[in-house]
């Protein structure tokens, strides 16, 4: 299985209500993140077999932009699993429940998707790795420990989007 992890885009601040907090959606720079990675994963020619997101705002709109963005037609189901209390053992039966993926993206929300994420590459100590807001990773993972294939951090999405719709075309100098 390809696993793709991604942590939900910019949402702005977190509000002390949590009740509140779990209907913040994306702000404009989280939005743009979105789009600027379903660009980036267009030019890689990633698709999903499935997409599985948290039921918070935040991270519902960061699947279903860079779904729509990659040509992602299914519906884009709803997971606990996912959500800010979850435990490793609840997203390990998560991807048990999802194993006919062949590439299933995951989107949640920090601490815990990058606790997973640490989890998933280096039993049984987790590793230590940051996610962004707006970060994507892919892991090949078949049930025991995962192989972290690569890392995409917003900055280098922003430069790779950047690069890909400017022209190609080296500038010169006209003196």
């Amino acid at each position: 299985m390809n696993l793709y992890v991604l942590r939900h885009a910019s949402a702005g601040t977190r509000r002390a209500n949590p009740l509140l907090d779990t209907r913040r959606p994306l702000d404009k720079e989280g939005k743009k993140q979105c789009l600027q990675l379903g660009h980036v994963l267009n030019g890689m020619r990633l698709h999903f077999d499935l997409i599985v997101s948290s039921p918070l705002k935040r991270s519902l709109q960061t699947a279903s932009l860079v779904g729509m963005e990659t040509g992602y037609e299914a519906s884009i189901l709803l997971s606990n699993a996912l959500a800010p209390g979850a435990g490793f053992a609840d997203f390990q039966k998560l991807l048990s429940e999802c194993a006919e993926a062949e590439n299933l993206l995951v989107v949640g929300h920090n601490p815990n998707i990058t606790t997973f994420l640490g989890s998933l590459i280096a039993l049984p100590k987790p590793a230590r790795i940051r996610l962004r807001k707006g970060s994507i990773a892919r892991v090949s993972y078949d049930r025991g420990a995962g192989i972290l294939q690569w890392l995409l951090d917003p900055r280098t999405v922003r430069t790779l989007y950047t690069a890909s719709t400017t022209s190609s075309r080296r500038k010169t100098s006209r003196k």
